[in-house]
């Protein structure tokens, strides 16, 4: 029978002698309470979990002014292009949630206060997007028919609503309340 063993090696000899751990350091004093020494070349201990932020006013703020600049930017977007694009009532939806789970964290009021503001945000969206629509029909500035006219605005809007715009209301909330939960997490 046959082994594969290595072949014996003659001893070390240089300047530290026949062995080559004399000059180690010394291992580490133990550290009180700990369950065993700490080892050389040993990973460090995992960091602790970061708190659990629960900042309602900073959540309701962020998504306050994520709702009010998505939904004007949703209202040009349908503004220009002369009809209103689902995506884009998802992706108000989602900035308003994002920003209110990244500032306010897991408080459980924030995705239906996220929501809630969605539901406004796409309104004041399909709003500005009429208004955008009229003025250039019109030939006048947007600001005298939106600010000026707004009654007007709204009854245009509930004349052109349609089971799709309340659908677009209805997902861009979903997606707010969706948003604001994972990003908390």
């Amino acid at each position: 029978m046959s082994q594969s063993a290595p072949p014996p090696q003659p001893p070390q000899s240089g300047p530290l002698g026949a062995n080559p751990y004399a000059q180690q350091a010394p291992a580490p004093a133990p550290v009180p309470g700990a369950p065993y020494p700490p080892q050389p070349g040993a990973f460090a201990a995992p960091a602790p979990a970061a708190p659990v932020r629960s900042n309602l006013v900073l959540g309701l703020v962020a998504a306050l002014v994520a709702a009010v600049v998505a939904g004007a930017l949703y209202g040009v977007i349908a503004g220009a292009t002369k009809h209103e694009i689902g995506y884009a009532a998802v992706g108000v939806g989602f900035v308003i949630g994002l920003a209110a789970g990244k500032a306010g964290g897991r408080n459980p009021a924030l995705p239906v206060l996220s929501a809630v503001l969605a539901l406004g945000a796409v309104y004041l969206g399909q709003l500005v997007g009429d208004a955008i629509i009229i003025a250039n029909h019109f030939d006048v500035s947007f600001n005298e028919i939106f600010f000026k006219h707004f009654s007007g605005v709204q009854e245009v809007w509930k004349k052109d609503a349609d089971p799709l715009t309340f659908l677009f209301l209805a997902i861009g909330a979903a997606a707010a309340f969706s948003g604001s939960r994972k990003a908390a997490q």
